[in-house]
């Protein structure tokens, strides 16, 4: 029996991608999907812990990546796309979970930083967020290269203790341990800016 050979072509470049999406060409959606499609289901899954969500939320990641580029033009395409993918997930598991109460690592991960935090239901409103969120970038600018990739992994793309301590091939607890070593440094950062009472 002969078999077929199926020829795959490279992905394209990240520039590459992002000239089709200015030239209003609908190949950049199909070259998105074959070089960043899984990473957005993820990211999607680990905060809404439901397929079809998450799909649908990867899918309207696309449409706001097609209205937005042009005019923007990400420096990182596939943050630039991680980025809006969580806020439509955690839009819509906040919807889900006005509704009744979903598990998820999103929910895991926000309770082990609540303590961090003054007010968390301030956390919420726009202008609170926002000063807070350069208060937790520039932090997180001051962590080694490993917490940083744990901060970011646990409570940006919420993925789960075991996924973090197999990717750096630690324990669970070695993990845990960076974990509470940022938090506490957290709370101190957040503390000296009067961001906690």
């Amino acid at each position: 029996m002969r078999q077929r050979k199926t020829i795959e072509r490279d992905l394209l470049t990240d520039e590459q991608i992002i000239t089709l999406y200015n030239s209003r060409n609908e190949t950049a959606i199909d070259e998105t999907h074959r070089k960043y499609g899984k990473l957005l289901l993820s990211v999607a899954h680990q905060i809404l812990q439901d397929r079809q969500d998450s799909e649908e939320c990867q899918n309207d990641t696309y449409l706001k990546a097609w209205n937005s580029i042009p005019p923007a033009h990400p420096a990182s395409l596939q943050a630039y796309l991680a980025q809006i993918v969580r806020a439509i997930a955690i839009n819509r598991y906040t919807e889900k979970r006005k509704k009744s109460r979903i598990p998820s690592q999103l929910t895991e991960s926000l309770e082990e930083l609540a303590f961090c935090l003054s007010d968390f239901s301030a956390v919420e409103q726009e202008a609170n967020a926002a000063e807070l969120g350069r208060y937790i970038n520039d932090y997180v600018s001051t962590l080694s290269p490993r917490q940083q990739y744990v901060f970011i992994s646990r409570y940006y793309f919420a993925k789960p203790v075991e996924d973090i301590a197999k990717m750096l091939q630690i324990t669970r607890f070695g993990v845990y341990k960076h974990i509470d070593e940022i938090k506490k440094g957290l709370r101190a950062y957040l503390a000296e800016r009067g961001e906690i009472v």
